[in-house]
């Protein structure tokens, strides 16, 4: 089992901006000298809810400064920017980090980005699939062109190549947001392992990875790649020496992160769009995911990864809004959760 952080770079009430990516630089930091497999970096535009516009930038930041943790985006918003851009991003983390480097992609939301960045409505309600397929292409092959609907262009060399780095993986794993059945088959097709949300319990999560494994099957891919497939979990962890005491700490300060961050997006279209009560998601997620004692959190992770098949985490430690809290937080999950999990 590997477990990593998840790190939005969250500004809570009364908070700067910088504050906040402070505190995900710190937490990342920690991160590494706890003994945490990895670090999964959010990408956000225009909102508090996340402060970092640049998952992949933050990500060549944190692997300068570390020199074991895998560091990767949950997620690269891929409608609001170009595969190649992205793809060329990727594989200069990939050569020059050792292979160190995890690219999450996913579809985004229906948001005021889209207009913003100039893609438009229809690179989010139809355009996936081809910018997928590009990106990965040109992490793959030597020299790429193309004749799409959203991309066309004349072929040519992919510099540099991922495959030149002198890490034993061939090019950066590309891990893909799933959040609908839709998504899942789109990620089995290819071959590409999930990210799955933190909203998601794990029955719901079984039955995507079900599903995943069935889509894959029927793809033709090999058994053993089916099966061994790295999905990853997001969830939230807070640790105490009472499971109350830990509640406490997420009830108080989540609500009024998620209330100004959510209420903050802004769709392109004008569409209505139902919001979570920020109290009743809080406790949703205390509920779902390892928050409470170390013995707790670690019978928590093992009891998902046996119901799920899911061997990968990317736990939000952030929760508690502090920077000192959360310090704590991530060396206790790196040294009195770990521990229990082998």
């Amino acid at each position: 089992m590997r477990v990593g952080s998840f790190v939005l770079a969250a500004q809570f009430p009364g908070q700067g901006q910088g504050e906040a990516l402070h505190r995900a630089v710190r937490s990342a930091e920690v991160a590494e000298e706890a003994g945490l497999d990895s670090v999964w970096l959010a990408e956000h535009h225009f909102v508090p809810y996340g402060t970092c516009p640049s998952a992949i930038t933050l990500a060549a930041l944190l692997l300068g400064r570390t020199s074991r943790l895998r560091v990767g985006t949950a997620v690269s918003v891929l409608p609001t920017v170009h595969p190649v851009a992205l793809g060329e991003q990727a594989a200069l983390l990939h050569i020059t980090s050792g292979g160190r480097f995890s690219l999450g992609v996913g579809r985004g939301g229906p948001w005021v980005d889209l207009e913003v960045f100039g893609s438009g409505l229809a690179a989010y309600e139809k355009g996936f699939p081809e910018s997928l397929d590009l990106l990965v292409r040109w992490l793959r092959e030597p020299s790429v062109s193309a004749a799409g609907e959203r991309f066309s262009f004349r072929e040519v060399p992919v510099v540099p190549r991922p495959s030149e780095s002198l890490s034993e993986a061939a090019g950066p794993e590309v891990v893909v947001a799933c959040t609908s059945p839709a998504s899942v088959r789109l990620a089995a097709e290819r071959g590409l392992p999930m990210l799955l949300g933190m909203h998601v319990g794990d029955e719901e999560k079984a039955e995507m990875v079900a599903l995943w494994r069935q889509s894959a099957r029927a793809a033709g891919h090999p058994p053993e790649r089916v099966l061994d497939a790295a999905h990853v979990s997001a969830g939230v962890c807070q640790i105490a020496d009472r499971r109350t005491d830990a509640v406490e700490a997420l009830t108080k300060a989540m609500p009024g992160w998620l209330r100004q961050g959510l209420d903050a997006h802004v769709t392109v279209d004008g569409r209505a769009r139902q919001m979570r009560d920020p109290l009743a998601y809080t406790e949703l997620l205390c509920g779902l995911h390892p928050v409470g004692t170390p013995r707790l959190c670690a019978d928590r992770l093992a009891a998902t990864s046996e119901r799920t098949g899911i061997s990968r985490f990317a736990l939000l430690v952030e929760g508690s809004g502090d920077l000192a809290a959360t310090e704590e937080n991530v060396r206790r999950l790196g040294a009195e959760v770990l521990p229990h999990l082998g």
